[in-house]
């Protein structure tokens, strides 16, 4: 048996019954899986979506958690990259149980190995975020490392999760010139210190601030938060034959304000290639292994700001609540059981 925190039905997270601690039986290592124990994780807005929107059966539990770092404690038979006693890190599979649990079944092919500089808490900040920065700027948005001179790419919400790693991941990366969004003056400090060479206020009309920095019109825009609210915004400011991403679920999204500009848009949704067990799945294996080189190299810096501990559902259900509250910097992680 093991420790988790899990759930039944959807809930609010102010119900008794949204995040409860329990004991459920420890999986069976096989085939490409790696059974790993879980030392630390962060919590995502994807945590809180699933616990609001999807329920199972009565004698199931749903286990929460797309971000973790642990050991290697047992492999499968298939399994050639990772051996036991590996620090491991990764973000898992959408249609698998959670790292909110002692022990874990994940993937060896979406598992990349701990940045050694880095401690648990400081490295479980970093795989869901870094495989979507990573996905959306180099496989959707196909950013150059070397673009024309004074390319410049506009980060929607860049104090958060995602946005966070995205700067540092165009800084060190390519040379494109970065404009960030941040709204508080704690924020916008954070942004400029991960690398953005200009940052604007969110909250008022984004393609006005724009015109009033004498750039050139971004040709990549990524939204990473409240796209709804800015998209006629981003289709007046996009250059012509520009790309956006984004990564959020807006009720609607009325791509028609691109057409004239002849803009690309792009979805980004990081557990796409274990969903259905694409052919390139290795590709986050090898994202996790070269961003963990460049932590080690000193040029990408966790993006932890709180650490809670034990992994409990005390603390979790904390961790929630400050997510849903839409004003988190950076990342928050649990350690420990």
């Amino acid at each position: 048996m093991m420790k988790a925190v899990a759930y039944q039905q959807a809930n609010t997270i102010t119900s008794k019954q949204a995040l409860i601690d329990i004991e459920i039986q420890s999986p069976i290592v096989q085939g490409y899986d790696l059974l790993v124990r879980v030392q630390a994780i962060s919590v995502n807005p994807v945590d809180t979506k699933i616990r609001k929107h999807v329920s199972v059966e009565h004698d199931q539990w749903k286990v929460l958690g797309w971000d973790a770092v642990g050991i290697v404690e047992a492999i499968g038979e298939n399994v050639c990259n990772f051996k036991v006693g590996d620090e491991v890190w990764y973000a898992g599979a959408l249609n698998r149980q959670g790292s909110n649990s002692e022990l874990q079944l994940v993937d060896e092919r979406i598992v990349g190995h701990k940045p050694q500089s880095l401690n648990a808490e400081q490295a479980a900040a970093l795989p869901l975020t870094a495989i979507t920065a990573w996905e959306m700027l180099f496989d959707r948005l196909q950013v150059p490392k070397v673009a024309a001179e004074n390319t410049t790419i506009l980060v929607i919400g860049g104090a958060g999760g995602v946005g966070s790693i995205t700067i540092q991941l165009l800084k060190q990366l390519t040379n494109l010139k970065i404009i960030s969004t941040a709204s508080r003056s704690e924020t916008k400090t954070w942004v400029e210190q991960l690398g953005a060479d200009y940052v604007l206020d969110h909250r008022q009309p984004l393609a006005k601030q724009i015109k009033q920095l004498n750039l050139n019109a971004p040709k990549y825009v990524f939204s990473t938060t409240q796209t709804d609210q800015h998209l006629a915004d981003i289709a007046e400011l996009i250059a012509p034959q520009g790309h956006f991403g984004l990564i959020d679920d807006p009720e609607q999204l009325d791509i028609k304000l691109f057409k004239s500009k002849s803009v690309s848009v792009h979805w980004e949704f990081m557990f796409t290639r274990s969903m259905f067990q694409t052919m390139d799945m290795i590709k986050q294996s090898e994202l996790l292994n070269q961003v963990a080189q460049l932590v080690d190299d000193g040029q990408i810096k966790t993006t932890v700001n709180q650490v809670l501990s034990p992994i409990n559902a005390e603390n979790l259900i904390t961790a929630h609540q400050q997510i849903e509250s839409g004003s988190t910097k950076g990342k928050i992680v649990l350690h420990g059981f």
